[in-house]
């Protein structure tokens, strides 16, 4: 297959950035710029049961693999479709058990190396970016990433040497899986819950900015990617790495910790919605500035500290953390303030994974609309708000909020998804049922 580009868009090389993607053409807000399909990709062990692994078509009549018991599809030639990939690990499931746990990375760099095995020509997933074009970085890798890719190379012999013949040397396989951690992205339903991982060489040819002109959405393993923006020909075509509700600085940390670059947007250069995002609550004594940067340190501190806690503490000590945490920070910090917003997002999941919707409502509520204010237009995360509040309000018997609720979260899929998406498709019958 030869090198036939993207029609309406361009490689080139981007100012101070790289090689980049530039549109040759106009694109309308909601216009599909391109699809990519992808180059490898792993369902999460979490939704198998939910989603065929092969397609990843969520839905109830699911047939299970024969053999390990835990790979489900659609039909007959799902399973045959994914047998290349699913036969790395679907007899290691049952020889180790319960002990068979390798990360969601490294099973996905085991299907990419069986991929580079049986591909001798450039793939429709590589019509302008080659993986192997991928940045590694290695040079900035500080000792805690060395750590985890040694780790997740020794895992990778430990759980795959028996099923795949002459694994690459060390050195090949650490720069494969610094260009995965680099280059990767992770699946999302319409919820923006995980359902895997995945390399989209094409996607991950597009630079980011914290006030991106595309958005990137899934229709099972081809990720489409869609105007938000205007965008007219020989404007660079950008996407956004991270999760934009942060202030100029926690962003900056990120995309330097995960990406290794220094954000210049118009977005980190001006910081126009920093001070919203930072609201400070209107007291009789303003806090001084110093009690503010404590708070601000305060609440990075327990982000991190809930992130881990995730992993040992039960729900009702998860929920009794985050409540704590709102009412440190808001004898400073304003019910808008994004440190507020954060935790209260964190409170709004444990109580739904406790099934106390009545608690779930009342956060999202407060969420809701300043999602809509500190996000960007069309942004994924208000969309998914929405959709969480209205099936939650549809499920409380509210009905007129539910159904105003799931329409807010129309308005915008319809242009981040694209009008005729399954998603798209299945909040709009939600609506209908309530008729």
């Amino acid at each position: 297959m030869k090198n036939e580009g993207i029609e309406g868009t361009e490689r080139f090389l981007s100012p101070d950035k790289g090689r980049g993607l530039r549109a040759v053409r106009h694109f309308a807000v909601g216009e599909l710029v391109f699809a990519c399909p992808s180059y490898s990709y792993v369902l999460t062990v979490n939704e198998r049961g939910a989603h065929c692994e092969h397609c990843f078509t969520r839905r109830e009549d699911l047939s299970k693999c024969g053999k390990c018991k835990q790979a489900y599809y659609c039909n007959v030639d799902c399973q045959r479709s994914d047998w290349p990939m699913h036969k790395l690990e679907c007899v290691a499931m049952v020889a180790y058990g319960e002990n068979w746990c390798p990360s969601e990375t490294v099973r996905l760099v085991a299907r990419i190396i069986m991929k580079q095995r049986v591909t001798t020509e450039r793939t429709p997933s590589e019509r302008l970016l080659l993986l192997k074009e991928f940045e590694a970085h290695l040079d900035k890798m500080d000792s805690e990433k060395d750590e985890m890719n040694q780790a997740d190379i020794a895992a990778l012999h430990h759980f795959y040497s028996r099923h795949i013949s002459k694994i690459p040397d060390d050195q090949a396989l650490t720069e494969l899986f610094a260009q995965v951690n680099c280059n990767g992205f992770t699946i999302e339903d319409e919820e923006l819950s995980h359902l895997g991982s995945a390399v989209f060489p094409d996607v991950a040819l597009m630079n980011h900015s914290c006030s991106p002109n595309v958005i990137v959405t899934y229709k099972g393993t081809v990720a489409e990617v869609r105007a938000v923006q205007e965008i007219n020909p020989g404007d660079e075509v950008f996407n956004s790495y991270i999760d934009l509700l942060y202030p100029t600085e926690d962003r900056r940390e990120r995309l330097l910790d995960s990406y290794f670059f220094t954000c210049q947007c118009t977005e980190c250069s001006t910081k126009s919605k920093d001070n919203e995002k930072m609201e400070i609550r209107k007291l009789s004594s303003p806090p001084e500035p110093e009690e503010i940067r404590s708070m601000v340190r305060y609440a990075k501190n327990v982000i991190e500290e809930f992130r881990r806690a995730k992993h040992y503490k039960t729900p009702s000590e998860l929920l009794e953390m985050c409540e704590l945490s709102q009412e440190k920070m808001g004898s400073i910090f304003a019910d808008t303030n994004v440190y507020m917003l954060h935790m209260m997002y964190q409170s709004m999941g444990v109580c739904l994974y406790m099934q106390d919707w009545d608690g779930a409502m009342s956060y999202g509520e407060k969420i809701v609309y300043p999602y809509s204010v500190h996000y960007p237009a069309y942004s994924l995360n208000v969309a998914s708000m929405y959709l969480k509040l209205g099936r939650l309000y549809l499920g409380l018997e509210k009905k007129a909020h539910g159904v105003k609720a799931l329409k807010k979260a129309i308005a915008i899929m319809e242009v981040a998804h694209g009008k005729d998406h399954h998603y798209v498709a299945e909040v709009k019958r939600e609506v209908e049922e309530q008729k």
